[in-house]
């Protein structure tokens, strides 16, 4: 009897412990079990290259995860390669993306079957800025001078560097065309950072690189800003080159180029993954903002620090792809059916 007594205490004891340890286990928020890809849809050294290291840096100094980050760069196809494997990768939570505004140009100046509704929407962690650079050593001091050149040559003397074809910079560049009556000619590249090194080298007049794109270069007195494609002055007020802060740098439309454009910089996942993994990413992202090592990029390149999720996020993303419509149309971009 004695002994039957004391079988029941177990039992109940280990349905006490049962009851306890369950809830915690049933709690448990998930994380990655292995490598996590960053797929960047673009070439190395550009703007989107360069944040996604930084991510991958951020976490593994800071212990943000346990499973490593692995950059990949699947530019192919104007970022398709990296768009249609990510597509193509159902209920993969190891796997996650960097956007740029090849997600809306791509699909709609190559027909590929994609659309960012094929992903599932993570957050928006910054805007990119879009400057008007040209070499140190051109005569061009200002937009004016730069813009009273273009109108003053032939049709496509001028040539404008940027990365890949019918996407963001050849967006901006038949903006620039609108406005001075004139042709360019638009030299494509692989990656930011090349576009900026042919810039340095006076293969190309001008580009219209991200601030991160060519921060070193104008740093060390290789290039000069003339104006920001946005509708206010960079808040951004320490010196980068001598004297000068992002903050000098007017706008294009106060310099009477009115030609305005922003770039997200934010990230999906692969369609049919779960809420709960949606949110790991979410609450990682959290921390990478809060770390130095972010915010020193923030103010490198002179970001606008927009932060979005949940539906805001699907919405913008949304307004964005509609707006891109319109843009491509206007230059003549889209996919001929």
């Amino acid at each position: 009897m004695a002994r039957s007594i004391h079988k029941l205490g177990l039992a109940a004891g280990a349905l006490l412990l049962g009851g306890a340890f369950l809830p915690s286990l049933a709690n448990a928020a998930w994380e990655p079990t292995k490598a996590v890809e960053i797929i960047v849809p673009a070439g190395t050294g550009g703007g989107a290259d360069q944040m996604a290291r930084t991510i991958q840096g951020i976490v593994t100094k800071h212990n943000l995860m346990k499973q490593p980050l692995v950059v990949v760069n699947k530019s192919g196809g104007a970022g398709g390669e990296g768009f249609l494997d990510v597509k193509n990768s159902r209920g993969n939570p190891h796997k996650i993306i960097i956007t740029l505004s090849n997600l809306f140009t791509t699909p709609l100046a190559t027909g590929i079957p994609f659309s960012w509704k094929d992903l599932t929407p993570v957050a928006m962690l910054a805007l990119d800025e879009f400057v008007l650079w040209v070499n140190a050593e051109s005569p061009y001091k200002s937009v004016k001078d730069y813009v009273a050149a273009i109108k003053a040559g032939s049709d496509g003397q001028f040539k404008m560097g940027g990365t890949g074809s019918k996407q963001e910079d050849q967006i901006i560049t038949v903006a620039l065309e609108k406005a001075t009556g004139k042709k360019l000619t638009y030299i494509p590249y692989k990656g930011g950072g090349e576009v900026a090194v042919q810039l340095v080298g006076k293969h190309v007049d001008s580009s219209v690189n991200n601030p991160i794109e060519a921060v070193a270069q104008w740093r060390a007195g290789a290039l000069r800003p003339l104006c920001v494609f946005d509708g206010k002055k960079l808040d951004y007020n320490d010196k980068v080159a001598g004297d000068a802060a992002w903050s000098s740098i007017p706008t294009c439309k106060s310099e009477g180029l009115d030609v305005e454009y922003l770039m997200l910089r934010g990230f999906f996942m692969p369609p049919g993954v779960t809420q709960e993994q949606v949110d790991f990413y979410v609450d990682l992202f959290k921390k990478v903002r809060e770390t130095p090592e972010w915010k020193d990029l923030m103010k490198n390149g002179a970001f606008n620090q927009t932060f979005m999720t949940g539906d805001d996020y699907k919405k913008w993303v949304g307004n964005e792809e509609a707006r891109h419509q319109g843009l491509m149309k206007d230059a003549g971009f889209l996919a001929q059916n």
